[in-house]
């Protein structure tokens, strides 16, 4: 029987939390795939249904993956949701592709590497800002009508491109940064959202770890880990932000938890259409994760937890300016 209980994004039910799969190959250092594969069996096992992942984590390394671990009955068990529209690989210059062509080059592709016969939630990776949105939800309609995917997302998408979109298909998930430290969505898009029905999917929302109080420096972080070129991990500002972390561990050792199942449990006390995506490869920290989808926290627990980590006491960007180029606002 499932632990976990489910929520609505749109039209499509799915486990309160899901997984997110992209440190599995891609951006924090070197994983092992025998461990990531048993990581979501584990998660399937535990009643988490929704697992994530893209065709641009790992140059297509990580769907392959999540088509292993999927392989046979537990394809049933899941809701598989990757994305599309970096038409680089990595290491190379950041290039979007959203044009009819591209959508339906990249969904064969996609459902070769994941090994699957239909994506249950596809999501434009980023938008395309040379090609109009409808162009690009137009061919994801096509691809819903010839039963290749179930649902349709946006990823860091801004107001006016969600309108847009919307009117087009229905839009099922909105998936973009979510956290304690990055509270973006709050002003416009999340009230968006909510007046179209369109389910929001957080990602990061351990604030890439950081929440998590395991980093309190660069130090022992892989070379090429991601966190190395961002804004809120560098010299300076790294250390502002340990001051969120501590005033979190604080409350988070009044009520026996960790701190970043707090921070996972405001995210998930955000409502009862947010369904944060936090990453793992490793079963401990899915335990850990899983666990704070029902940590119960009452009004006067979400007032500290905002008073611990207001949004103005963040130091640093989310992104560095190449990755902030590609987000649509």
């Amino acid at each position: 029987m499932s632990s976990l209980p489910t929520r609505r994004l749109g039209a499509l039910t799915v486990s309160a939390q899901g997984l997110g799969c992209m440190g599995m190959s891609h951006g924090y250092g070197t994983s092992d795939d025998a461990q990531s594969i048993a990581t979501v069996h584990r998660a399937l096992d535990l009643g988490v249904t929704l697992l994530d992942t893209s065709d641009f984590y790992g140059s297509g390394h990580n769907e392959q993956l999540i088509g292993r671990a999927l392989a046979g009955a537990r394809r049933e068990k899941a809701v598989v949701a990757t994305k599309f529209g970096f038409a680089n690989r990595l290491g190379e210059p950041l290039r979007i592709r959203g044009d009819a062509a591209y959508v339906r080059e990249a969904c064969d592709a996609s459902l070769r590497r994941l090994g699957v016969d239909h994506i249950d939630l596809y999501y434009v990776h980023r938008v395309d800002k040379d090609v109009p949105i409808e162009e690009t939800i137009g061919a994801l309609a096509d691809l819903v009508a010839a039963g290749k995917v179930g649902h349709i997302g946006l990823s860091e998408a801004g107001a006016r491109t969600i309108r847009r979109a919307h009117a087009v298909h229905p839009i099922t998930a909105l998936q973009s940064e979510w956290s304690l430290w990055t509270r973006d969505l709050e002003a416009e898009i999340a009230p968006l959202c909510r007046e179209l029905g369109i389910g929001l999917v957080p990602f990061s929302p351990l604030g890439r770890g950081f929440l998590t109080g395991r980093y309190t420096s660069l130090d022992g972080l892989p070379d090429d880990d991601l966190r190395r070129t961002q804004p809120r991990f560098a010299e300076g500002n790294l250390e502002r932000n340990l001051a969120v972390v501590d005033a979190l561990n604080a409350l988070a050792a009044e009520k026996g938890v960790t701190a970043g199942q707090l921070a996972l449990a405001w995210v998930q006390h955000r409502g009862d259409d947010v369904v944060p995506i936090p990453g793992t490869r490793r079963e401990k920290y899915l335990l850990e994760n899983v666990a704070a989808a029902t940590l119960e926290l009452t009004a006067a627990d979400l007032a500290a937890i905002d008073a611990a980590a207001p949004a103005e006491r963040i130091a640093g960007t989310r992104y560095d300016d190449r990755s902030m180029s590609v987000v649509d606002r």
